[in-house]
């Protein structure tokens, strides 16, 4: 199966246009004022119009409240919300049901146990998005170029789609693939030159590895540690 591709943190009409040239599936735009990745409602409509039906338009928000999600619908009309703070499970609920857009919930990992409150939000999302866990000093849950033990998510069966993030970059995105078999993975800080500056030749390079990750059988022996895997992000 050939995974769904999403570069996310878009900012600027080249770089959109680059990932939309190269065939990404979802596009992802960020609402939240601590990363450099966020947009203003202004520029947002702007580039939901040049997105166009080219690919999906992703909403990353961060336990944001309805009144801030109705002006980012109205600014962006996306096709999909992607939660990725705190939200609980009445709240991803509610969400979907106001909004009547398909949600995708991160959750962040970093050992096992963190796989514990998936069967919770399965029967309330349409993706489950896994992300490296963020330390407890960030100012972000996600973007920070961090991963973890690929390993412990192979052969996972969610009953729901599942999207990898998390330290990916072009390097490594094919190995992350042939170990976790994910319905799509998802990068930001892994095509970028700078923080919050998206490198049109990064994400060229993402999306060509990505697509010959999904149609070949890597090698999977011998298996890669932890450790050896963070070295990676």
């Amino acid at each position: 199966m050939r995974p769904l591709v999403k570069i996310c943190g878009l900012s600027t009409p080249e770089t959109l246009g680059a990932a939309l040239d190269c065939g990404a599936d979802m596009v992802g735009f960020v609402f939240f004022a601590p990363s450099p990745r966020h947009l203003d409602l202004a520029t947002a409509r702007a580039l939901a119009q040049l997105a166009g039906a080219r690919a999906t338009r992703v909403a990353l928000t961060v336990d944001a409240d309805d009144g801030y999600l109705d002006a980012i619908v109205d600014a962006l009309g996306p096709q999909m919300l992607q939660l990725h703070g705190q939200e609980s499970v009445e709240r991803v609920r509610q969400i979907r049901t106001r909004f009547g857009l398909p949600v995708m919930k991160a959750i962040p990992v970093e050992t096992a146990d963190d796989l514990a409150p998936v069967s919770a939000y399965a029967p309330v999302v349409d993706y489950i998005l896994f992300d490296a866990r963020a330390p407890k000093e960030a100012t972000r849950p996600g973007g920070l170029g961090r991963s973890f033990d690929w390993t412990i998510l192979r052969g996972l069966d969610l009953g729901v789609p599942f999207l990898l993030s998390g330290g990916l970059d072009p390097d490594n995105v094919a190995r992350a693939i042939a170990i976790t078999r994910p319905h799509g993975v998802d990068v930001s800080s892994g095509v970028e030159s700078a923080p919050g500056v998206k490198d049109i030749a990064k994400i060229r390079a993402f999306i060509a590895a990505a697509r010959a990750g999904g149609d070949s059988d890597l090698d999977l022996s011998p298996t890669p540690t932890s450790t050896s895997i963070a070295s990676r992000a």
